[in-house]
């Protein structure tokens, strides 16, 4: 540990995915290996999604429209963190300066938020599609669809500053060597100095707002889904039934995959709560989550098939 004054601290430490010397020089070229592959796959899959969905007119729709936000939700929360990471790969000591450690806090928690609040509206965007067809066009129209995602970047920016700004007030004393590969809230309130009526106020907002954020979101998809549900069973056919449920399955995929790491990482009581089990969780939905939800929503979407068949169509016959 290296031990500084509180006046001191102008960089951290970032002890990586392990502290274990023995296991460092063994596995850190493969880890940055597999994250350079993953990392450049997401980044090619969502911005490759958001182009395709800006240059196929069949695709200019509020479904799509929503789509074309996630993907550069999970462009720019990956990008925020696993960058960085790489490069911490070949150093041997990871040290990151304060401002840039509280501008990576800042964006990370604006963009996972922002998640949230996206997969919130995709659910609501499909409740209205199944439930009330005719009305659709008229309730999700453009600038209601402008006014839902403008709103949930607003409100993810106003949490990530606010949640960076009381972390980064924090005093820091014994150590500045944070147990994560990134900055992330829990393990920096962690490093500061002994309970203070700031610390305590910090924490307890710290798990408010993740608790709110994560199942207030939660409770829109589940509502929306419960209605949904009982729609597609009144449909009599079961062609129509299997047609309905198509449109939902890449979007329930995307959530079961997302919540379940977040919920387990932010909501496990402090007693339990172990920082070692958070890295494991944070791999997956930082790293492995955003390369999987392009994927997700190309294979298992026709018209997002047809669509990347009908532009490559046109690449090749103008290169032709």
């Amino acid at each position: 540990m290296i031990q500084i004054n509180c006046t001191e601290v102008t960089e951290f430490v970032l002890a990586g995915l392990t502290d274990r010397q023995e296991l460092k020089m063994p596995l850190f070229p493969f880890f940055f290996g597999i994250f350079l592959v993953i990392y450049l796959i997401s980044a090619m899959g969502n911005l490759g999604l958001i182009m395709l969905i800006r240059v196929s007119p069949q695709l200019h729709t509020a479904m799509y429209y929503f789509l074309s936000h996630l993907s550069f939700v999970d462009f720019c929360y990956t990008s925020s963190v696993t960058p960085n990471t790489l490069v911490n790969f070949l150093q041997e000591t990871k040290r990151i300066s304060l401002p840039a450690c509280a501008i990576q806090l800042f964006c990370f928690i604006m963009f996972v938020v922002c998640e949230f609040y996206i997969l919130s509206v995709m659910a609501y965007d499909r409740y209205v599609a199944i439930c009330n067809p005719l009305l659709y066009t008229i309730v999700v129209n453009k600038r209601v669809c402008i006014q839902m995602v403008l709103s949930t970047y607003l409100y993810s920016f106003s949490v990530g500053l606010l949640q960076a700004i009381l972390t980064f007030h924090l005093p820091f004393c014994h150590s500045n060597v944070i147990n994560h590969f990134y900055c992330d809230d829990v393990p920096l309130v962690a490093l500061a100095c002994h309970e203070t009526h700031h610390k305590y106020i910090k924490k307890l907002l710290l798990f408010t707002l993740a608790g709110f954020n994560i199942f207030f979101s939660l409770f829109i998809v589940l509502v929306s889904y419960v209605f949904i549900l009982f729609a597609i069973l009144r449909i009599k056919s079961a062609e129509g039934r299997k047609k309905a449920f198509s449109t939902c399955a890449s979007h329930l995929t995307s959530i079961i995959i997302f919540y379940g790491p977040i919920i387990f990482m932010y909501m496990q009581p402090e007693t339990s709560h172990s920082l070692d089990t958070d890295k494991i969780s944070s791999v997956f939905y930082i790293v492995v989550i955003p390369m999987l939800n392009p994927l997700i929503y190309s294979l298992r979407n026709k018209e997002v098939k047809n669509a990347l068949k009908r532009t490559m169509g046109k690449v090749y016959s103008t290169i032709i």
